[in-house]
């Protein structure tokens, strides 16, 4: 089987290899997504909707490069800092898929890789080969 693998040119792909979006036959693996900020550092510090709205983009981004886009995806893990802020997160989640809802899971943890970043989204996409969403 034949992978094709994106990269979004995030430092942290390289330091640590790994890459943003892996598709294996029908199958698309979107790694943890944060909020990142066009020229580096972390997208609306303290704002958890905005960055939810981010991680989002990037992964449709991701999705974009390997021929489709949020329509494919089937289940998403939402990693919060702070679950009690999941109305914030949940609004963006909820906007982005309007009509196109995945499963979906959200999680608190203890930190993410950044002090200022309160949510990491990953995202798992299916499609079918001959015809992509």
């Amino acid at each position: 089987m034949a992978f094709e693998r994106v990269f979004s040119g995030a430092t942290w792909e390289e330091r640590i290899s790994y890459c943003r979006a892996v598709r294996a036959g029908h199958h698309i693996y979107i790694s943890g997504t944060t909020a990142v900020a066009e020229g580096g550092g972390v997208y609306a510090p303290g704002d958890g909707e905005a960055q939810a709205r981010r991680c989002l983009e990037i992964i449709e981004q991701a999705l974009r490069k390997l021929g489709t886009d949020r329509r494919a995806i089937v289940r998403t893990r939402m990693f919060v800092t702070d679950i009690s802020r999941w109305e914030e997160f949940g609004r963006a989640h909820r906007d982005f898929f309007a009509g196109h809802p995945p499963a979906a899971s959200m999680l608190e943890v203890k930190g993410l890789i950044d002090p200022a970043m309160l949510i990491e989204i990953e995202a798992d996409a299916v499609v079918d080969t001959e015809k992509a969403p």
